[in-house]
């Protein structure tokens, strides 16, 4: 596409539009001198420019063509000066492409029918005798006008199929218990509405699904679902992540950004492990939602937004509840709704179906006929207790896929024993001296002691979440 300037002289000055010589653009009307003035008018600076005589064509050649937009009379045959005719092949046009820009043509100037034509959907109106200059400079602003239109419906497009990209099969909420049916019910009751919600639930126990549950039966279905983990966040970068930054805010800030509000704007936040925020930048998120405004860093001006607050934590309530070390009025905000995700030991009835639908899932993942479970492997799996909970089965069940060189996976495929502790007295010689082993290990046993507990872990191991988490990643842990 060939895109120019265009010089217009309009109220006694030069302005300047933009003109394209690959809009197509369909002209309706029954004088064949306007319709030959109009096509050369207008072929010199757009692209294809088709002529109809007969209404009863348009729908034919809106079929057969794309047009960037249509120039319509108000009138057609003898006597006719009503602009019926042409209201009706207006609504029409739209009924056939609810997207068409539709400028319309009068030769009597009728306020009136003008406001009519633009109350059905009409985008502008030309009146004869005509302007050049006008007649360009509107059609110009129609075929802007159009291309934003399509250029908007093929953003939403690609941002469904990102959504649906973004909940691939491992993200099935997979359950048969009672009491995952009444998270549901729950969440079914709560996601047509704007309510924020907090999700509350153990490490691993599923709590983003939850939200992408939330996100995906909600009226904001087709806009973006952006999560954050503000676990991972370093408080000198809070501020610039969630509400954006000005280029030369700070050093680094080479250009404009905008944060995370304003990238879901429309959409679903997420707000992962919201309750490790310190108080004093809650405080700055209870202002945000409070405004529905951020001022990104930098910036001398509030920018409004428009995002559905879906937010979790590992936090017990009790603390939550705690003003010491969770500011309440932040609680009240995020809590309208307040979802409960129960660990997998009280929903053992979930860990078959969780178990079978994982091994269907890693055995075509790593081209293996799917592995099945004997008798006592499915009565050690609803045994254990998963202090992970979901997250530690689907490891467990990864890993037994990937070792186990049997078609059917037995209790020791899935290693759930504990190792037994070694004595204090004793400083064992590692038999191991692969240092990436080593740390699999070490990150796997700080895991395992503290129930899965990222923080906790993360804390003990000396590590950050982030790098916790990255670690994790990079041994499949």
């Amino acid at each position: 596409m060939y895109v120019f300037e265009h010089l217009l002289y309009d109220s006694g000055q030069f302005r300047s539009i933009k003109v394209t010589d690959n809009a197509n653009i369909l002209i309706v009307d029954d004088d064949d001198d306007i319709l030959t003035a109009a096509r050369l008018l207008l072929r010199r600076r757009f692209g294809d420019i088709k002529t109809c005589r007969r209404p009863e064509e348009i729908s034919e050649l809106l079929k057969s063509h794309d047009f960037d937009a249509v120039l319509l009379d108000m009138n057609f045959g003898p006597g006719e000066s009503s602009g019926m005719q042409g209201l009706e092949w207006l609504e029409r046009i739209l009924q056939i492409d609810p997207k068409m820009v539709v400028v319309m043509i009068t030769a009597h100037g009728s306020v009136d029918t003008v406001v009519e034509a633009m109350k059905r959907g009409a985008t502008d109106f030309v009146a004869k005798p005509w302007q050049n200059e006008k007649v360009v400079a509107t059609i110009s602003a129609a075929v802007e006008l159009h291309r934003s239109r399509m250029e908007t419906e093929s953003l939403r497009d690609a941002n469904r199929v990102l959504v649906e990209a973004a909940a691939p099969e491992s993200r099935k909420i997979i359950y048969t218990s009672a009491t995952m049916q009444e998270v549901l019910s729950v969440v079914e009751r709560a996601a047509p509405t704007d309510a924020n919600v907090l999700i509350l639930g153990e490490n691993g126990t599923g709590k983003e699904l939850i939200a992408r549950e939330l996100h995906r039966q909600s009226t904001r279905s087709e806009r973006v679902f952006l999560a954050i983990d503000l676990g991972s966040i370093t408080e000198s970068l809070f501020e610039s992540e969630l509400f954006g930054h000005k280029k030369g805010a700070f050093t680094g800030a080479t250009d404009d950004r905008p944060g995370r509000f304003q990238a879901a704007n429309g959409g679903t936040l997420f707000l992962d492990e919201v309750g490790n925020l310190p108080l004093h930048l809650q405080a700055k998120l209870l202002s945000a939602l409070e405004q529905r405004r951020v001022m990104p860093v930098g910036a001398d001006k509030a920018q409004d937004v428009d995002v559905r607050i879906v937010a979790a934590t590992n936090v017990p309530p009790e603390t939550l509840r705690d003003e010491n070390h969770f500011r309440q009025d932040l609680l009240f905000r995020l809590n309208t709704v307040e979802i409960t995700v129960p660990p997998l030991r009280e929903r053992r009835d979930d860990i078959l179906p969780i178990a079978t639908h994982y091994a269907k899932l890693y055995s075509r993942k790593y081209g293996q006929k799917t592995k099945t479970f004997s008798s006592r492997a499915e009565q050690a799996l609803v045994d254990y207790d998963w202090p992970g909970n979901v997250r530690a089965l689907r490891h467990a069940i990864e890993r037994a896929i990937i070792l186990s060189p049997d078609p059917v996976l037995e209790p020791d495929d899935l290693q759930l024993t504990e190792t037994a502790a070694t004595p204090a007295t004793a400083s064992p010689i590692p038999t191991v001296f692969n240092l990436d082993q080593m740390e699999k290990d070490t990150i796997h046993s700080a895991l395992k002691k503290h129930g899965f507990n990222i923080s906790h872990a993360a804390k003990e191991l000396g590590l950050t979440r982030a790098s916790l988490y990255r670690r994790m990643d990079k041994h499949g842990l």
